[in-house]
């Protein structure tokens, strides 16, 4: 059996939230838990599952103040927090100690029940905060409503401004949570030891074991278990270019890099081609297409002066005269119409 929950912290009084009580104190560690039977039990628990968790519980208390409230001219949602926090953390720590046991009696009854831990305690959650409902807060609309949300959001910030339930704490209760619900143990380690010395091999080598990511600039702490996957989605990772150049950056520069400066980035022509190449190819799409480009920029410059066959002949003669090199050059439509225009003004004898 898993040990008493973890308690509040108790009545606090933050400014702006609450009115009893002190600011709620960082979480000690508590060293090695005995579970019945005077077993040593491993503490680790997946760090991310925890945290996802303790994220659950501010916007649910702001919640069940807000709708608790709503419409009450004598009391505002920071006025009941420290009271429905006490009540919120009961309810939903005595519903995890019985969870157990509510799914053996309702697979008994051919009826299933989820094994995922956020929905589990999401369920619990829910379920208090709809007895806390006062009349206002029981109507649909209302419930359904942005103006809700908006109450909801502004005081999850009140909280988080103010301190009023620090994350640490939060974890602290999350943990006791997850061990209560996760029955197939994927997210704690299930192990128990006889005495310390054991205990203390296992911890040097439990998978559930927290580290911290080794990218720099990450401070993100998870399991070793875990590890593999937070690599593989950490922004604070250093990666090649995705689009080959030879620049290394951090993953969560990476989408702005290939779409602004990365020279291998894709375009499409600038004189209209069909053609789709990286930035860094446009030099040599310029050359390689220069007499398609010309006649795209001879068929505005003369529009109905010329037949096909006359611009074909012009765009021939550009493309092979001494001044190739300087038509090729040009990377946009206009820049090649002005030097046509230029070179076709140099030719024309005066009149």
């Amino acid at each position: 059996m898993d040990p008493p929950p973890v308690a509040d912290p108790g009545q606090t009084k933050d400014k702006g939230v609450g009115s009893k009580g002190e600011m709620d104190l960082p979480v000690a560690d508590p060293g090695p838990v005995r579970d019945e039977g005077e077993l040593l039990r491993c503490p680790f628990c997946n760090s991310e599952a925890v945290y996802k968790l303790a994220q659950f519980l501010l916007p649910g208390l702001a919640a069940v103040c807000v709708d608790g409230t709503t419409g009450d001219l004598f009391r505002s949602p920071s006025d009941v927090a420290v009271d429905l926090r006490k009540e919120m953390v009961d309810s939903i720590t005595q519903r995890s100690e019985t969870f157990i046991a509510d799914v053996e009696a309702e697979q008994n009854a051919d009826n299933e029940m989820s094994d995922d831990p956020y929905e589990i305690v999401s369920i619990f959650m829910d379920d208090f905060s709809r007895t806390k409902r006062n009349i206002i807060g029981h109507v649909s609309g209302w419930l359904l409503s942005d103006s809700r949300d908006d109450k909801i959001d502004d005081f999850v910030q009140e909280m988080e401004m103010t301190r009023f339930w620090p994350l640490e704490r939060r974890e602290a209760i999350a943990e006791v949570l997850l061990r209560n619900v996760d029955i197939k143990t994927k997210f704690h380690c299930p192990e128990k030891y006889e005495n310390e010395e054991r205990l203390a091999d296992h911890k040097a080598q439990c998978s559930f074991r927290p580290v911290t990511c080794p990218n720099e600039g990450c401070r993100t702490k998870v399991s070793v278990r875990c590890m593999q996957d937070h690599d593989a989605t950490c922004l604070f990772k250093i990666l090649q270019c995705e689009q080959n150049c030879e620049k290394r950056l951090l993953r969560r520069d990476m989408d702005r890099h290939c779409v602004t400066v990365c020279p291998m980035r894709p375009m499409k022509c600038p004189f209209g081609c069909d053609d789709s190449f990286s930035e860094h190819d446009l030099e040599e799409h310029c050359s390689e297409s220069l007499q398609q480009h010309l006649l795209k920029v001879l068929q505005v410059i003369h529009k109905n002066n010329f037949t096909a066959d006359e611009l074909k002949e012009t765009a021939l003669r550009l493309e092979k005269s001494e001044d190739r090199g300087k038509l090729a050059k040009a990377r946009d439509a206009r820049s090649l119409t002005n030097i046509v225009k230029d070179l076709e003004a140099k030719k024309t004898p005066p009149s």
